[in-house]
């Protein structure tokens, strides 16, 4: 009997965090496993009373169905945005308002990709790209990442070889290692590419929580005509609303729109007015520093525990911003069966296999500092060092 569903849905797996999460959410595990802002710093305050303006002013239209490209105020300040915090000058045009980023994802996957279509990926990398990628069967290129950004030579050779459509990167901060590319990587990797054909999509959820060290240059600084940027309010004002955006060349962002309008016409006009009124009524430079004094207070307080209560010869990244960092155990250990340790002491973490290509038993795992406070970090990182000694002598 033949499969009612497609080959495209198919091939891909189910996401590999949403799983463990369900593991997770017994109220007695202490959970890094969620990439998850800290909801204590949610602005729900200003939120409702952006909500309660828009009703009183703007009731009837905010209600009605709107353009696929999104809010014109709203893309007019992220507009304003890039050219103040990133010295880029993006027209308002050239941003599609998309429900988060991830489907920013799938509307340049659907609009850029062909099965069988070539992708550069970091590794790791992040789940949520390789999950929307593998729905339209691209062919995943693995090039690894350190504390310096992306393996450059790596790089050439897979570009050489391969002449790939897509590169994706999270070069701030990245998901699910925390580090960052540096300049010298940032222009390395850009001139390799500028004599190419292929496009960079650029994700950038994370550069503005930014705890120590100097903001690095954006690869639309860099490679202006072959970079995609996607951002997302979800890291700094909140998750729920699924706000993002595209910003994209005008002969890409003609096909996004299509491609948007193919999928949902357009994203909740509701929630972008509130957006927008909650925007131009808080400072949001303001509020973006509580969550990174936060965060920062975390991140140390994770570090200090790790140095604390794990072996010696198990190592971690040490992020300058952003909510992950990457743990690394001795060559020859698992991460699940870390997990599986870790789990009967009440403490649970992503292991490393999902953010690599067909690998099924990795070394390392992703922590998440930012959505536990610092007590309970101190705590998780007890019981976690614990496991690992628990499993370095079987």
């Amino acid at each position: 009997m033949n499969s009612i569903f497609s080959d495209r849905i198919s091939d891909v797996p189910r996401s590999f965090i949403r799983e463990i999460l369900k593991v997770a959410i017994d109220s007695s595990v202490i959970s890094f496993a969620g990439g998850l802002p800290n909801r204590e710093l949610f602005p729900v305050r200003e939120l409702r009373s952006a909500a309660d303006k828009v009703f009183e002013a703007e009731g009837k239209e905010a209600l009605q169905y709107s353009n696929s490209e999104g809010l014109e105020g709203l893309r007019q300040y992220i507009s304003a945005w890039y050219s103040r915090k990133r010295s880029l000058s993006i027209a308002p045009d050239n941003i599609l308002i998309t429900n988060g980023s991830q489907q920013g994802l799938d509307l340049l996957a659907k609009t850029l990709l062909n099965d069988g279509d070539d992708v550069i990926i970091e590794e790791p990398g992040y789940l949520g790209a390789i999950q929307a990628f593998s729905v339209y069967r691209s062919v995943f290129n693995p090039v690894p990442v350190s504390d310096e950004g992306m393996d450059v030579e790596s790089l050439k050779k897979v570009v050489s070889a391969r002449s790939p459509k897509l590169m994706y990167a999270v070069p701030n901060f990245q998901n699910p290692s925390g580090i960052s590319y540096c300049d010298e990587n940032r222009y390395a990797v850009s001139k390799l590419l500028a004599d190419t054909n292929t496009l960079l999509i650029e994700d950038d959820p994370y550069g503005d929580l930014r705890f120590t060290g100097e903001p690095k240059q954006s690869f639309k600084a860099l490679l202006p005509e072959q970079t995609i940027l996607l951002g997302s309010f979800s890291k700094t004002v909140v998750p729920s609303f699924r706000l993002g955006w595209i910003a994209a060349p005008g002969h890409i962002m003609e096909k996004l729109v299509i491609a948007k309008q193919a999928s949902d016409l357009h994203t909740s006009s509701f929630v972008q007015h509130v957006m927008y009124r909650y925007l131009l009524d808080n400072d949001l430079d303001q509020h973006i520093m509580k969550i990174v004094t936060a965060y920062r207070n975390q991140c140390l307080a994770m570090i200090r525990s790790i140095d604390r209560h794990f072996p010696p010869e198990v190592t971690c990244t040490r992020p300058e911003g952003g909510m992950f960092l990457w743990v690394t155990l001795p060559a020859g250990t698992s991460s699940m069966t870390l997990f599986d340790l870790a789990i009967k002491d009440k403490v649970a973490f992503v292991p490393g296999n999902p953010f690599y290509i067909n690998r099924e038993h990795t070394n390392t795992l992703r922590l998440n500092f930012s959505c536990v406070d610092e007590q309970t970090i101190a705590d998780g990182i007890s019981r976690l060092g614990k496991a690992i000694r628990q499993l370095l002598k079987q």
